[in-house]
């Protein structure tokens, strides 16, 4: 057997030996590269869920944005006051804070449990001509019914509020309807911040004066 011939023996014999090698290390790099992918989907699902579920409990809505980031009228603050001293602290309901201790209503919100208060904002009560709200701030009684029939005695949820019918404090029906971040109660007044937390209610701040039916 002549030299050439055992040299092509030697190459073909080191060949299919290597093979078998190179196979199982790219076998190898593609079940990395594959498990990983596994890792990064199964890791990345979770944290939308997540994310998702967070937001679901938190204040929403255009009007939220108005609220002061610290302090006592911030929503941290408000959520460690009883409802009537929490819109006390918030500068776009003084003119209802006026309104209820006019009416004699602080301490009966602050005490009363598990409460939502639909709380109309300055800008609500300033769409009522002046005279006629000067006239209601006047009669006790009229004003009474009107910011009782804001408050529902129980706490809702803004899932609730997507196609809900609840009696008020002044025994008054309070309707609402709605998705998503945008509600609207008795077919008139809009939830510009809604699902605010209050150590005894939860708070949703509308755009409209809520006029009970005469």
């Amino acid at each position: 057997m002549n030299t050439r011939h055992l040299r092509r023996i030697a190459v073909t014999v080191s060949a299919a030996a290597l093979l078998p090698l190179a196979l199982t290390a790219c076998s190898g790099d593609s079940d990395t590269t594959s498990d990983a992918g596994a890792d990064k989907a199964a890791s990345s699902a979770p944290a939308k869920e997540t994310e998702s579920a967070a937001t679901m409990d938190e204040p929403f809505g255009p009007g939220c944005a108005s609220v002061p980031k610290e302090g006592a009228g911030s929503f941290k603050g408000m959520a460690q006051d009883p409802v009537a001293t929490a819109a006390s602290n918030n500068p776009a309901l003084s003119t209802l804070v006026t309104a209820v201790k006019q009416a004699g209503l602080v301490d009966t919100l602050n005490s009363a449990e598990n409460i939502t208060v639909f709380a109309p904002t300055n800008d609500a009560f300033a769409k009522i001509p002046k005279a006629d709200l000067d006239k209601l701030l006047a009669d006790k009684a009229e004003l009474t019914k009107v910011l009782t029939a804001h408050v529902v005695g129980q706490k809702l949820t803004p899932q609730q509020l997507e196609k809900g019918s609840f009696d008020t404090l002044a025994k008054t029906k309070l309707t609402t309807a709605g998705s998503g971040e945008e509600y609207t109660v008795n077919d008139s007044s809009k939830v510009v911040c809604g699902n605010v937390p209050t150590a005894n209610a939860t708070v949703y701040i509308v755009d409209t004066v809520l006029m009970p039916a005469a």
